[in-house]
Order: C-alpha cells, then structure tokens, then sequence
C-alpha cells in the first residue's frame, strides 16, 4: 500500500520502506518490484488513467534506507524541481543510529568522495568530489546514538561514507565499518524532512515523518 505524505498536482511524496528499490538499475531487477512503478500505478488505478502516466524520478535512496521521497507526476514539476536540486534548494534531514558517541557531539564533516563502480562503494578521495554534512546528536544510548543530519551535498552513499570516517558507521551497515547486519539487512538511516518549494506557485512545503518506532531498542 502506497503511503502518500504530500500531494499536488505536478509533485508527490511517498514513504518508501527500507528493502525497496526506487527505480530499475542495470540488474535484474523488475519495474513491478520498484517504488517506482507501484507509485506509478497506484495513481493509475486511483486517478482511473486510461493512457500512460507520467511519473518523474526526482532523487533516490539506497535500497535498504528508508524515508521520504519525492517524484514528479507532471514535466513541469519534475524541470522545476531538479532545478531546485541543482541549485541546493532543497533541504534534506536524515536521522541515523551510528555505533558509538562522536565527539564532537554536533558538528560539519566535509570530505572529497568518489564512486568506485567495481565495488559500488564510496570512497574517501583526495580527488572526489566535495562532500559536506552537518550532524547533531539527539541522544546517546551505552553502545549507539541517535543523529539528525542535514545534508548539504549529494554524493553516491555520502552519509554512510562520511560517518564511517569518523569512526562512527550506521548501525547494521556492513558495507562501511558495521560488525553485523540488522534482520533484512536494513540501515539505521531514515530520510525524515523535506523541504521544497512547489513547482508552480513558489510555495514552501515541509514534508515530515517520524524515526522508525524500531529504533528504539537499537539506540
């Protein structure tokens, strides 16, 4: 079942659960197993569309983070607002659950990170591209804690790359310093806020879903 948390008439906003992907790689994936096209026909069938619908994909998450996003169900919505993406325009708020206490408690993290497409991994690379996150703890547990971070660039898995350099991976996140995997293989990374203008009258929105309630056992 589709959970829409924002709705007009050029831009949607879903939940995406952790586990899904957001759209169809180069893998052997199928359009009916992505958010992508459940959205897409969810509108279908609701809207009772005879012909094609449109649906714009605007950002992505990784398959096992889970949070908010955002597509554009008309060719004006989905031009203005990669265009409020290009510009930085758009704030973006994650919550995460990362091992240990850092220290500083908040605090910005700025790295230069490349993609390396073999492994599909992020790296720390003097010749990347600039990276920069601001971070604030919100709690801290004996053995996790609980951050929000605003993200300030847009690089391939930036959050999870930066805070493992820092000595603190997300919870469950193997791929990046993490000792074990959660159940499914989810993160401890959640897309909470975000913040746009709308496509046509310049309005500014605020959509916001809560942490998962799960983890509160983790923290």
């Amino acid at each position: 079942m589709i959970k829409v948390l924002y709705e007009d008439n050029h831009l949607v906003a879903v939940y995406k659960p952790a586990g899904v992907l957001v759209q169809k790689g180069d893998g052997p994936e199928h359009d009916d197993d992505t958010l992508y096209w459940q959205v897409k026909m969810f509108l279908k069938e609701r809207d009772k569309k005879l012909g094609n619908v449109f649906l714009g994909v605007l950002h992505r998450l990784d398959r096992n983070v889970s949070g908010i996003i955002l597509f554009a169900k008309t060719s004006k919505g989905a031009a203005r607002l990669s265009e409020q993406i290009r510009e930085r325009t758009i704030k973006k708020i994650y919550h995460a659950v990362v091992i240990g206490k850092p220290n500083p408690a908040s605090g910005s993290l700025e790295h230069h990170l490349k993609k390396d497409e073999s492994s599909r991994q992020g790296l720390v690379d003097s010749e990347g591209d600039l990276a920069v996150l601001h971070y604030e703890t919100i709690k801290s547990g004996s053995k996790n804690s609980l951050l929000r971070i605003e993200l300030e660039t847009g690089r391939f898995h930036q959050i999870r790359v930066q805070l493992s350099e820092i000595g603190h991976p997300i919870v469950g996140d193997m791929k990046y310093g993490a000792p074990t995997a959660l159940p499914d293989n989810v993160l401890t990374l959640c897309a909470t806020e975000l913040h746009f203008k709308t496509a046509t009258t310049d309005e500014n929105v605020k959509v916001s879903i809560d942490i998962p309630a799960e983890w509160s056992k983790i923290i």
